[in-house]
């Protein structure tokens, strides 16, 4: 039974890749989430598997080095899969040291505690042990050109405190791989999409804003472009490069489905006007009126474009949801979890851990 040690395992891609993994193998595999339970960390998205005997939660900080080590001394861990970040650009923009603190620093405590965990006295370390690190395409900064793609040789540009971090985080990754054969893999995503995902995010903030009769913010002109992918495609692309990748590669895992934000918005109003019956009142006020355009965010990036091919070439993975049943099985979860939705809103949901846990 292999053990993973999963860190911001509350958050949305985390725990959709937690649902996977049990999904996948059942009992055959035992996980440890960690997660701070910042804003963004909601143990609800974790109800069905809470009381599995194989799962176990911490709540913790991926900064504070004596919780970590506590973890790895406890538990035989085989895995690390390394989601715990900050990552709203916005957020990024206003407070710019909590995103270095968390996503530079704590990683280096993750890299740190794994190693002393796993390193022989030769400085090998034994076979089966593995380490994750989940980042983002944001690290390569922007596109111009119609038809250039983001490789894995691509210079990173990061034009954001966020994708800063990230990128910082990555060169960490990078240098213990180089310095000490350090046991990991780097893969970068593109905009990932889904159940449980945070309400400030493009695609849940439409759906939300939208079945309310809330305005729809756009910044600048709408057609900055994204590469969506679905999050159960990203859990699978990360389980494979964790058995499958060759050690020390950076993997690019992209959805093939390039698209402007405003595009994105009329596609969600659409669904949304197909999908609701027609008693439903929230159907009267979905409309293209609710889009309102706002001033542009700070250094906002043209283009992101992702291309798979290494990950598909050497592991066999590629997306399989496509964005137009992709986005109809998000709005179907959010129908059938509204109040996920009123309690994420309202803060609620940070109650669930004081009720479950303390």
């Amino acid at each position: 039974m292999k053990t993973y040690l999963v860190t911001g395992g509350a958050g949305f891609i985390g725990s959709n890749y937690i649902h996977y993994m049990f999904e996948k193998y059942g009992k055959e595999i035992r996980i440890i989430n960690v997660d701070a339970l910042t804003y963004a960390g909601n143990l609800e998205n974790l109800k069905a598997v809470e009381q599995y005997e194989n799962y176990s939660f911490v709540k913790a900080d991926i900064c504070d080095k004596v919780a970590i080590s506590k973890i790895f001394e406890e538990h035989d861990i085989d895995r690390v899969v390394h989601f715990a970040a900050e990552s709203h650009v916005d957020r990024s923009i206003r407070n710019p040291e909590v995103f270095v603190q968390t996503n530079v620093l704590g990683t280096l405590v993750m890299l740190n505690c794994a190693k002393t965990a796993w390193e022989l006295e030769d400085g090998s370390y034994p076979e089966g042990k593995r380490f994750l690190h989940v980042s983002t395409d944001e690290v390569y900064g922007s596109l111009e050109k119609e038809g250039e793609y983001f490789y894995e040789t691509t210079p990173y540009d990061p034009h954001s405190p966020y994708s800063a971090s990230k990128a910082g985080s990555d060169m960490l990754v990078k240098s213990y791989m180089d310095t000490y054969k350090f046991p990991a893999n780097i893969t970068n995503c593109s905009n990932n999409y889904g159940p449980y995902q945070f309400p400030e995010k493009l695609i849940p903030l439409i759906i939300n804003n939208a079945l309310q009769g809330k305005k729809l913010p756009v910044y600048g002109d709408g057609k900055n472009v994204r590469d969506w992918l679905y999050v159960k495609d990203h859990a699978k692309a990360i389980d494979m490069v964790q058995e499958q990748g060759r050690l020390f590669e950076t993997y690019n895992i992209g959805g093939h489905n390039e698209k402007q934000n405003i595009e994105i918005i009329h596609i969600i109003l659409q669904t949304l006007q197909e999908m609701l019956p027609d008693s439903d009142p929230r159907k009267a006020h979905i409309s293209t009126d609710l889009i309102t355009y706002v001033e542009d965010r700070k250094g906002h990036d043209r283009r992101y474009a992702i291309a798979p091919d290494k990950i598909k070439a050497e592991i066999g993975w590629e997306p399989e949801t496509m964005f137009q049943e992709g986005i109809k099985l998000t709005i179907k979860w959010f129908f059938e979890n509204e109040d996920w939705m009123k309690h994420v809103t309202s803060g609620d949901y940070q109650k669930y851990y004081n009720e479950m846990y303390q």
